[in-house]
């Protein structure tokens, strides 16, 4: 069964920085097109960056210059390196990870930004 685990989330001041990471496990981490979801109170889930079917990233409009997404396939492991964080960034990012019709999610990690 295929398990995904998020780390890395916590309090940060605006303009500061944080990294997440999401560690698949359960089968093989290169087949799989990963990406990271967040969703803040009262609103509905939304995509922040993902990989897409010829490796290429797409980033939300409201992260983009800001947010990196990147993978390392010998650790099965990807990444989303957040800068010049913003209140409104705050959310719980969710991992998610798709291969045919396997579409697997995470348990989230909170990330507040907040003075």
């Amino acid at each position: 069964q295929v398990r995904l685990v998020e780390s890395g989330g916590g309090l940060v001041q605006p303009g500061g920085s944080l990294s997440v990471s999401c560690v698949l496990s359960g089968d093989i981490f290169r087949f799989y097109i990963m990406g990271w979801y967040r969703q803040a109170p009262g609103k509905q889930r939304e995509l922040v960056a993902t990989f897409t079917n010829s490796g290429s990233t797409n980033y939300a409009d409201s992260v983009k210059g800001r947010f990196t997404i990147s993978r390392n396939n010998a650790k099965n492991t990807v990444y989303l390196q957040m800068n010049s964080l913003k209140p409104e960034d705050t959310a719980v990012y969710y991992c998610n990870a798709q291969r045919g019709r396997n579409n697997v999610w995470g348990q989230g990690t909170q990330v507040t930004v907040s003075s």
